[in-house]
């Protein structure tokens, strides 16, 4: 009987001792798009790691792939409520930011030393002040997104390659406009509806990152991919700038050291990932074309500036001078 009650009281105490013991004094809602494997949720598992235990328990990290929390645009709006706390987020930001369309201007950026000149420089630095200003949110570490590729069934090295074309593009004006003056008939389409029009002969040919084609199967209706990279992005992590400054000073710290940890270690799983899709699509039947790529950027210029309102050309032109 003795046994049974020192054992209820051992239990009991550890049961009222648990929530102290575990409880932080901070709590950040991560919430993104990305699956479980995927290299961005990855990165945001090295950040809770780093912040959890440079904190010393005092922040808990929270982490929601999947749009667990809803949508990019939802989860953006819950930050601005104050019932989440961090997202993934790219060109959305324009919505709010407009310099934030430079975020994925087709051939604003020739490589991916250029684009990471303009993302750390000056240029970055403007981007990431408005997305503070004025949507509430700040930029705490960046990632480089594969460039996006053209898939078709015949190859396209030049321009004229593309005439009669049908093309599936997301539905962005921006897009539309600039493959028109490529020379294609851009088609917008909803990405699920993609695979079966490939394969039903309704369009030709898509345009996407590698790391799309390889999980959507376009290998399965397309032959060749098309090395246009006519799309270089970047992609930031943001944490709500109200959540960020009710912390005291050092864990604030903590957090902005953890986001450049993540930052790096998210780094070299993409730059691994994007060799393996390549040997893996290859493996899969499809043949990688060389394209003329300037040939490409001149020829969608006009279309690209016609596009761009004064404040976002005269960033384009900084950007194209850098």
């Amino acid at each position: 009987m003795l046994k049974q009650l020192l054992a209820s009281a051992v239990i009991g105490s550890s049961i009222l001792a648990a929530p102290f013991a575990t409880a932080a004094d901070y709590t950040l809602k991560f919430g993104h798009l990305a699956n479980e494997e995927n290299i961005w949720n990855k990165a945001a598992e090295r950040f809770k790691q780093v912040v959890e235990e440079e904190s010393d328990g005092r922040i808990d990290v929270q982490i929601f792939p999947n749009e667990q929390l809803g949508t990019e645009m939802e989860v953006i709006n819950s930050i601005q409520l104050g019932t989440a706390d961090m997202t993934i987020t790219g060109e959305s930001l324009q919505n709010w930011a407009p310099k934030a369309a430079m975020m994925a201007v087709p051939y604003a950026f020739r490589d991916s030393e250029h684009l990471r000149k303009a993302v750390e420089g000056d240029i970055g630095k403007q981007i990431e002040q408005q997305i503070e200003e004025k949507a509430g949110l700040v930029p705490i570490a960046w990632f480089e997104r594969g460039p996006r590729e053209l898939t078709s069934n015949r190859p396209i090295k030049k321009p004229s390659d593309l005439n009669g074309l049908r093309l599936r593009v997301p539905n962005v004006p921006l897009f539309v406009d600039t493959w028109q003056a490529l020379g294609a008939k851009p088609t917008p389409m909803a990405f699920s509806e993609v695979f079966t029009s490939l394969q039903q002969g309704t369009i030709d040919a898509q345009e996407n990152p590698l790391s799309l084609i390889e999980s959507a199967s376009f290998n399965e209706v397309q032959d060749y991919v098309n090395v246009t990279d006519h799309v270089r992005s970047w992609i930031y992590v943001v944490i709500g700038k109200k959540k960020l400054e009710s912390m005291p000073e050092d864990l604030q710290e903590v957090v902005l050291d953890a986001a450049q940890q993540m930052q790096s270690y998210e780094a070299k799983l993409f730059s691994e990932d994007q060799k393996r899709l390549r040997n893996a699509l290859e493996e899969a039947g499809m043949e990688f074309v060389e394209v003329d790529q300037k040939a490409f950027a001149d020829k969608a210029e006009p279309a690209v500036k016609a596009s761009l309102n004064d404040e976002q050309q005269k960033l384009y032109e900084a950007i194209q001078d850098l």
